[in-house]
């Protein structure tokens, strides 16, 4: 039986104390961002090599999604964080002595498993914390911790390697120490282990019952444009802001990601009396108008229209986010919800890794501005694709409620009562 066992911890608190470790993790995840230029003229690699990096961060979180939300809603949570905040600080190491490609992938690798393990296990942890009375304030706690986090990382490492010595050290050395400081918050997290072990085996595609397939399926349709976005930003926004553009500033390339993921913060919480249905729709919307202002940054060269890429892409990201979560949060059981999330964003990141790597090798034999052109021309058919889904499968649903309201339809439809999240019945 898929929905009897609960992982719910003995006490509830608040959500927000318990989401800093997915903050600190996710400063670190984006920090190298502002530094490839760098690397890049240290160490001589292409445009090519340089997504091959960012898509070992990629290729590590996917590993550790087919893990590590299996694992903890096996033997519980801080089980599985604990050795994820680790292996951040393993990272930090790598990343502040690279001298190589190599070192720069593993170090990509390890933050990338670090990622995926904070995406499942912390993240669930933080719903776990606040209770089923507080589904969706944790929810939208755990997810702006994440894209907040994921825009201070490069923010920091802009400004520390524009004003200090060893750019390429110092947010390292900062990031470990929040790193250290994120391993007692989690080790004094509030949790119980789980209260049985349902078995079968640890490494698996992560899954979800057949009831709930459909919830996760359609933040999957938004969340993989929108990460996909912000993914080509973070990898090769430097390299077309100094390649295309002509700009060079490791601020400005940090600046950008910080206003991405502020973006991606900031309409979490404007959109959380929103219904579900016009949250994952104006997520599809905002990446389509993501790739148009990409169009228009690189085929008429404007700063400016970078910067609107960046908030277009955030939104994207962010309210395909909150609105994936929300269907797992109220939706699935307690002892299923870190494998949920690892599958939304194992849905997610796949893309979000094939799309920018095929992109940063078609830009090294056809040129960047072609290269993106055919980036933004797929991620926009995808986009389309999402938001006639959505649009389909959710005009009569009543499966949820806004964060913040007593319960309506998604996005439009009377108000009625709505029941506790483990009691939310299918009925799409």
């Amino acid at each position: 039986m898929d929905d009897v066992r609960d992982t719910a911890p003995a006490r509830t608190s608040s959500p927000w104390p318990a989401a800093w470790p997915v903050t600190a993790v996710f400063v670190l995840s984006n920090a190298p961002t502002p530094l490839y230029v760098l690397w890049q003229h240290r160490l001589g690699f292409s445009s090519g090599t340089l997504t091959v990096i960012f898509a070992a961060y990629i290729a590590g979180l996917l590993v550790a999604l087919l893990v590590a939300g299996r694992a903890s809603d096996r033997i519980g949570r801080k089980p599985v964080i604990l050795p994820g905040v680790v292996l951040a600080l393993v990272a930090c190491v790598l990343f502040a002595t690279a001298g190589s490609v190599e070192v720069l992938a593993l170090a990509r690798l390890l933050t990338g498993v670090a990622v995926g393990i904070t995406v499942s296990a912390g993240m669930a942890a933080v719903v776990d914390v606040g209770g089923p009375g507080r589904a969706r304030t944790a929810t939208l706690a755990a997810s702006t911790a994440m894209v907040f986090g994921a825009g201070l990382g490069p923010l920091l490492a802009g400004a520390l390697s524009e004003t200090l010595p060893a750019p390429t050290v110092s947010i390292f050395v900062l990031a470990a120490v929040l790193l250290l400081v994120a391993a007692v918050v989690a080790a004094r997290l509030p949790l119980s282990r789980p209260s049985t072990d349902a078995g079968g085996g640890w490494v698996r595609v992560p899954n979800v019952p057949r009831a709930h397939r459909k919830h996760v399926a359609l933040g999957i349709a938004v969340f993989a444009p929108g990460i996909t976005s912000t993914s080509f930003v973070l990898s090769l926004g430097p390299a077309l802001l100094a390649d295309v553009l002509g700009t060079a500033s490791r601020l400005l390339a940090g600046v950008t990601a910080f206003v991405m993921f502020g973006t991606a913060t900031a309409v979490q919480f404007a959109a959380k009396r929103l219904g579900i249905r016009a949250v994952l729709l104006t997520g599809a919307i905002s990446a389509l108008a993501c790739m148009g202002s990409l169009l228009a940054a690189v085929h008429a060269g404007w700063i400016a229209a970078i910067v609107v890429t960046a908030i277009f892409a955030g939104a994207a990201q962010g309210l395909g986010q909150l609105g994936g979560l929300t269907m797992i949060s109220t939706h699935v059981a307690a002892h299923r919800r870190a494998e949920a999330n690892a599958l939304l964003n194992f849905g997610g990141y796949i893309p979000a890794a094939l799309l920018p790597v095929a992109t940063g090798y078609l830009s090294d034999s056809l040129g960047l501005a072609t290269g993106t052109t055919l980036f933004a021309v797929a991620l926009s058919l995808a986009a389309l694709a999402a938001g006639a889904l959505v649009w389909r499968h959710t005009a009569t649903a009543r499966t949820d409620r806004p964060a913040g309201s007593a319960g309506r339809r998604w996005g439009r439809g009377a108000v009625r009562k709505v029941p506790a999240p483990q009691q939310v019945q299918r009925s799409l």
